[in-house]
């Protein structure tokens, strides 16, 4: 299966979502984070939403890109080889409820890799004041597919070296109940049938049901946001990491700090997500953290 490299740049139809109290306090309780900020509407500055929330925003557009992507040569039945792989999350100011955000993008990057294509999709949130919100970068691993030598529209962005992968300066082990990824799936919206159907998980070749990445990944910001950013989500400033194994539900999973670097104004702080197995489900980690003045 081919993917012709000068679809890049390829713009997505414009998406409006307006932010409830109900959707940002849902993603918090789907990755059991009780941390005040999320919830606690007594307080005069209200509440906000997750660092990792805009992944749910950014779902509708995802989920049917089909009926995003402005070009009718597109061939759409590569979309049905693509797996999450890779997740760059820029904020230029967490989310709140009553915001109402316009979403729009294109087609970044097709990037060769050894399993197909590495397909980047740059979405950007805007508020209705037209003040910058959020920018992700969406990477999906089209398996099997060839982009040739590939292409991209504009830098991409860069994580800093981490030098030190599997150091370990703290780590938090998390159970994954069972019910998990229904769970998940009923408080964000982000919904795929290989993370609640048993019967399609084993249809296309996995041993039952996984936990969604973004789960995953959310428990690990969860831990960095209370342990390093002094519980206050504000200090959060990029999410990056790679998705490279499977979560069972009813397991254990290990989040694990591996390296931190300071600098003037801000933190890189670098981690891994391990499985039950010990291997990877997360890999390349990153966050950066801004520090005081």
């Amino acid at each position: 299966m081919k993917l012709n490299p000068d679809l890049v740049g390829t713009r997505l139809k414009p998406y409006q979502a307006q932010i409830t109290s109900r959707q940002t306090t849902n993603y918090a309780v789907a990755i059991q984070d009780n941390n005040s900020v999320y919830f606690d509407d007594r307080k005069k500055e209200g509440v906000v939403g997750h660092p990792l929330f805009p992944v749910s925003v950014t779902w509708p557009v995802l989920s049917r890109l089909d009926q995003f992507i402005e070009a009718k040569d597109f061939p759409m039945d590569v979309l049905l080889t693509q797996v999450h792989y890779s997740e760059h999350l820029i904020l230029h100011r967490l989310i709140r409820p009553d915001d109402i955000l316009t979403l729009t993008g294109s087609l970044n990057a097709f990037l060769p890799h050894r399993a197909g294509t590495h397909a980047i999709i740059a979405l950007e949130a805007v508020d209705d004041k037209g003040a910058l919100v959020f920018t992700e970068y969406i990477g999906a691993m089209l398996r099997g597919v060839d982009c040739g030598l590939g292409k991209q529209a504009g830098e991409l962005p860069v994580v800093p070296e981490n030098k030190d992968e599997d150091g370990l300066i703290w780590q938090s082990n998390i159970s994954i109940d069972p019910l998990q990824p229904y769970v998940y799936d009923g408080c964000t919206n982000i919904e795929f049938p290989i993370h609640t159907s048993p019967n399609f998980a084993q249809s296309v070749g996995l041993p039952g049901i996984i936990l969604q990445g973004t789960s995953t990944l959310a428990y690990a910001v969860r831990e960095m946001v209370n342990r390093e950013a002094n519980m206050d989500p504000s200090n959060i400033e990029e999410i990056a990491c790679n998705f490279t194994g499977m979560v069972k539900p009813g397991t254990q999973i290990q989040v694990c700090c591996t390296e931190k670097k300071a600098h003037q104004n801000h933190m890189d702080l670098f981690f891994q997500v391990k499985n039950h197995e010990n291997q990877k489900a997360i890999r390349n980690g990153y966050i950066k953290i801004k520090r005081g003045e």
